[in-house]
């Protein structure tokens, strides 16, 4: 009897001991609270929407039960922030409203594109707006290709965005005649892609380094800041040399082709054929493409006369001045200055014209001449300090080898931007 009692006894006890470790090691998980934009998503009805046509801030807020009174405190409080006239319809917004049987908007997000939006927060008393990024993942990449008949086809074929065909063609745009490319022209060049939660692309980032051969030759590009109190960035060739120049090499971006060159001794079907110069370079290309203003300078004409058809002209300085015919429409006055790269108008086939172009005349010192020429020696921009050159080399090094290298050290690299 003793011993079964003994045999109980311990029984209990070991179960008891069991039990005891059971609850010692039992996980509790917490559930964290969902956040977006910074607040506990939880906490209120969301409600995703896009601006439609004819919409305002006014009319979005009215419909989800805020009056006027406080929707013109509001607009007033944070107009130094955001103007809430400048919403547009196509962008999306999202509202945090209550979750009580009003469902009264407290929060209004604008979202200017897939990482940037403006707060605007006015469920107290003191009403708030700031902006908001998101994080993003930036991804160093690089790509290669040949040019078989264009650089936008090239670009096309390798799936790229033309908005970084666009950004090629922009670094290039002084050195580069786009209509020269020959088939066989290569290009390597690194760049960076902006990823949302690591997968959501996002856009792309800076063109760090590139590199094109053109018959033969590397012209390389290299995005380097000289001035660390300004900040800007700017390209230089492996010499240190800056690709920007005063003038563009063409008034138009990259799809065109000159139709006629600079010629004193052209003969015209459009008189006759007989012999009539032609002291200007036509860049044909479809009707509406842009027309850039070639330099900063101030427009001295806008008009339409009856052989150049619609055109403008601008005066750069006491030397150079640069006009524009044939346009379709012109997008500037005179008097108004405007920066290089500037839109002034757009391709047309205006006065004296037999397809779509734009005739680019230029000025030097009061006589005509042909700024493609190699006789025609135009201002360029100053190279780097003797100074800063040292540090540049340094900086450039590896970013050169990657270019003329297959392996690539950093290719595909992480770098992780905190923009909350």
């Amino acid at each position: 009897m003793k011993n079964s009692f003994l045999l109980l006894l311990l029984f209990v006890s070991f179960y008891s001991c069991k039990k005891e470790e059971v609850a010692t090691t039992q996980e509790v998980k917490i559930i964290q609270p969902e956040l977006r934009f910074g607040y506990k998503i939880d906490d209120y009805k969301v409600i995703q929407d896009t601006i439609r046509k004819g919409e305002s801030f006014g009319v979005i807020l009215d419909r989800h039960h805020v009056y006027y009174p406080k929707i013109n405190k509001i607009a007033s409080s944070i107009k130094e922030v955001f103007d809430v006239r400048r919403v547009r319809a196509g962008k999306p917004y999202t509202i945090l409203a209550s979750k009580d049987s009003t469902e009264k908007a407290q929060v209004f997000i604008y979202k200017h594109d897939k990482i940037n939006a403006t707060i605007i927060d006015f469920k107290d008393s003191v009403i708030v707006a700031k902006p908001f990024q998101k994080k993003i993942k930036t991804v160093l990449k690089s790509v290669k290709g040949v040019i078989n008949s264009s650089l936008s086809v090239s670009m096309d074929s390798l799936h790229l965005s033309p908005n970084l065909t666009y950004t090629i063609a922009d670094i290039y745009a002084w050195t580069l005649d786009f209509y020269k490319l020959q088939k066989g022209d290569s290009f390597k060049f690194m760049y960076e892609e902006k990823f949302i939660n690591d997968t959501v692309f996002a856009g792309y980032g800076d063109v760090k380094s590139a590199v094109f051969n053109h018959n033969g030759t590397n012209l390389y590009a290299f995005r380097f800041v000289a001035d660390s109190i300004s900040g800007i960035p700017e390209y230089y060739d492996e010499n240190g040399n800056m690709l920007r120049s005063q003038f563009l090499k063409s008034p138009i971006k990259f799809q065109y082709r000159i139709s006629s060159r600079y010629n004193l001794k052209r003969r015209i079907a459009h008189y006759g054929y007989r012999v009539k110069a032609h002291r200007g370079t036509d860049f044909a290309a479809r009707n509406g493409t842009p027309i850039m203003a070639t330099a900063n300078g101030t427009v001295t004409e806008s008009t339409r006369k009856r052989g150049n058809g619609n055109y403008v002209a601008v005066r750069h300085n006491a030397i150079y001045t640069t006009k524009y015919l044939h346009m379709s429409k012109r997008k500037v006055k005179v008097g108004d200055f405007v920066k290089q790269g500037d839109v002034i108008g757009y391709v047309g086939n205006t006065g004296s014209s037999s397809g779509n172009h734009v005739c680019y005349r230029f000025w030097k010192n009061g006589r005509e001449v042909d700024p493609l020429s190699p006789k025609t020696k135009l201002p360029e921009a100053e190279p780097l300090k003797k100074s800063i050159k040292p540090a540049y080399l340094a900086f450039i090094a590896p970013l050169k080898y990657e270019l003329e290298n297959e392996t690539l050290p950093v290719l595909d690299q992480e770098i992780i931007k905190n923009t909350d």
